[in-house]
């Protein structure tokens, strides 16, 4: 499936039929006109949403007796709340903007907090070529599929460039940049900044050690003076930051931009600084700095589920 080779993985799944089969919708309704949130007006059931911060009351049942999406998106966020969970994140599509008003009412219905529920709107992609966009259509059934996208630009700069922009931003896809094997992609840059730090490790350690190499810990970091190696340093310690920031607001677009920054660097200090010098005191602490620039780097490069060459 299109998903699996994105590297995306669901860890359960199953039929919105099933809401059905078993009854759920009917119980979920039933619950809700129990607690006094329904009423029935020109034939069909509706909710008091408006009374709990949605902008209109919405309809359950139709006046023909089809239950509406609306109540089945009931049942499901219940069917979510007993199994466990106590913090929800819709995806939306920006044609849904503002529809997680009424999903927030159905949990405070429910009986839960309707801070539990939160969403994350993803804007639309456009996909340039050559400086135009590549025109796509569903009416005349002119589209590119995320399988071909990968299969010409390759999963890592797919998953980094859709990373690179914040879901409620637009998002114009640049294929060429894409295909670039330099400096100016930015996927490049990272991978081959983590590349070029194992190429350093193996070269100070040995190609059987270089697996091994661990940071030590009595080392004079005051032999660090130099610009770049400071702000490498500096790079280190907003690391956490960053992903705590990330996990907070869902901003991750952050995840990027930092493995950017963090790349931008490390090849300022590889061009500016020597590693291996007749100083060994000095030697050995810019090797704890490579060290600790090929863990923080791979370790972003893993959260976004971004593969870390070792050679390229």
């Amino acid at each position: 499936p299109s998903v699996k080779k994105m590297g995306i993985k669901f860890d359960f799944w199953f039929s919105e039929k099933s809401l059905y089969k078993n009854k759920e919708v009917d119980k979920v309704i039933e619950e809700l006109s129990k607690k006094g949130f329904t009423y029935k007006s020109e034939g069909a059931l509706w909710f008091k949403s408006r009374d709990l911060g949605d902008d209109k009351d919405r309809v359950l049942i139709r006046e023909d007796g089809i239950k509406t999406y609306f109540a089945s998106d009931m049942a499901y966020l219940r069917n979510k709340f007993k199994r466990g969970f106590n913090h929800l994140i819709i995806l939306l599509g920006a044609d849904h903007y503002g529809y997680v008003a009424r999903l927030k009412a159905g949990a405070y219905a429910l009986g839960y907090k309707k801070e539990s529920v939160n969403d994350i709107v993803v804007q639309l992609v456009k996909l340039f070529e050559k400086g135009k966009e590549v025109r796509m259509s569903k009416r005349t059934g002119i589209y590119i599929t995320i399988d071909e996208l990968i299969n010409e630009v390759g999963l890592d700069v797919a998953r980094f460039f859709f990373l690179t922009r914040g879901s409620n931003t637009h998002f114009n896809f640049n294929l060429d940049l894409a295909k670039e094997k330099s400096d100016k992609n930015p996927v490049f840059k990272v991978q081959y900044a983590y590349a070029r730090i194992c190429s350093i490790i193996k070269k100070s350690f040995g190609h059987k050690s270089a697996g091994k190499a661990k940071i030590k810990s009595k080392i004079n970091y005051e032999a660090l003076s130099e610009p770049s190696e400071l702000n490498l340093i500096r790079q280190f310690v907003i690391f956490l930051e960053v992903i705590e920031d990330t996990a907070r607001d869902y901003q991750v677009q952050r995840m990027p931009q930092y493995s950017t920054e963090l790349a931008d660097a490390f090849h300022s200090f590889y061009e500016s600084c020597q590693v291996i010098t007749e100083d060994k005191e000095l030697s050995q602490a810019r090797l704890n700095l490579v060290l600790a620039t090929k863990i923080v780097l791979k370790n972003t490069l893993n959260l976004m589920g971004i593969s870390a060459p070792e050679k390229m």
